[in-house]
Order: C-alpha cells, then sequence, then structure tokens
C-alpha cells in the first residue's frame, strides 16, 4: 500500500495539522507495517502556482504520478483566511488535470482516481462549524476530491486552537482521539 502524506502549514514545528498529520501516518504504520510512505511539505518545496508558462507541464509532472501512484492520502489543511493554504491549492491544480484524474464525457464530469482513501486533518484558530464563516476549506476539499472520484473522506478536525491554552489542549486532544478511535478501530 502507498501513502502519500502531504503537510501544507507554514508554522513548521509549530503547526498543529503537521503534528496531527504524523500522528495519522504513524497510527497507519502502526496497523499496517508495511505501508510505503511519501511525504512532501508544500510549504518547503514551493510548487508554482498556475501560470500559462507551467500549466503544459502540469500533465507530465512527479506530482501527478507520485498521486495517481498512491492508494490513500493523508493531508494537513489548516485553515487560513477561510480557505486552504495557497500551497496546497498549488499542488491540487497539480493533480486536477483532464484525461488523467477527470474527463468530461457527454454525461457530465467523471473523475478517474476512485478506490483512494483521503484523510484530511483540518485545524483552524476559530471556532467556524455553525457560523458564516463555516468550514469552506473543508468543503472545497470534499468537492475536489469528489470530483476526481474519490469518495471515501475523513476528517480529523482540531479547531479553536488560538482561543487559549485549555481550549488548544482540547481540540487537539479530540483530534488525537478520533485518530486511535475512529480511524483506526478494528484495524
Amino acid at each position: 500500500m502507498k501513502l502519500l502524506h502531504i503537510d501544507s502549514s507554514i508554522l513548521g514545528d509549530n503547526s498543529a495539522s503537521r503534528q496531527l498529520t504524523a500522528a495519522v501516518v504513524s497510527a497507519w504504520k502502526a496497523a499496517n507495517p508495511a505501508v510505503e510512505v511519501t511525504y512532501h511539505d508544500l510549504a518547503g518545496e514551493a510548487i508554482e502556482h498556475f501560470s500559462a508558462a507551467n500549466l503544459p507541464g502540469a500533465a507530465t509532472s512527479g506530482t501527478l504520478e507520485e498521486f495517481l501512484a498512491a492508494d490513500a492520502l493523508v493531508i494537513g489543511a489548516p485553515m487560513y483566511n477561510f480557505s486552504i493554504p495557497s500551497q496546497l491549492k498549488a499542488w491540487i491544480d497539480r493533480i486536477a488535470v483532464a484525461g488523467k484524474t477527470f474527463r468530461y464525457t457527454e454525461a457530465g464530469a467523471e473523475g478517474l482516481c476512485g478506490g483512494k482513501k483521503v484523510i484530511v486533518v483540518s485545524t483552524s484558530g476559530g471556532l467556524h462549524v455553525g457560523e458564516p464563516t463555516g468550514v469552506g476549506h473543508e468543503e472545497f476539499l470534499k468537492v475536489m476530491f469528489g470530483f476526481l472520484g474519490i469518495t471515501d473522506i475523513q476528517f480529523v478536525r482540531a479547531h479553536g486552537l488560538a482561543y487559549g491554552p485549555e481550549m488548544h489542549a482540547k481540540g487537539m486532544q479530540e483530534a488525537q482521539d478520533s485518530i486511535t478511535e475512529r480511524l483506526f478501530a478494528g484495524a
């Protein structure tokens, strides 16, 4: 099994999403020691944003090949200004390639990447569920991966992390509990 681990936080060692993606990958490896992990730090390995100059190479990028080869993905997706980090969006732009990961048919768009599993670690400083700000970054990722044919998407959430030490600790503990209890129960 091939697992693609993607981090996108700009906070380095201070990143909650990085801590939690590492915990997810560690739990996955404990449940399946034969898993082969490929890791990318999108904040450290800058991917160019789309432009007319780099668009033609997107369909042949190593990024796309790694995505296609992966059976599962663990993605760190902190909320920045009510959306995903631009680094993560640049990565998504490299994997959403017509004819490779989706196609258009007479019946509409068809995702070509079914059968993959995605675990998204969603972190935010605020509490957005039920608020006008919602959890738009999660909805975007659900729609985007669904467009590519991926329907097995789970979220590990740690929200309210900027509301003080107690809320930070509570959010991180609840996220950690969901990793061990919900994601890998019975594995």
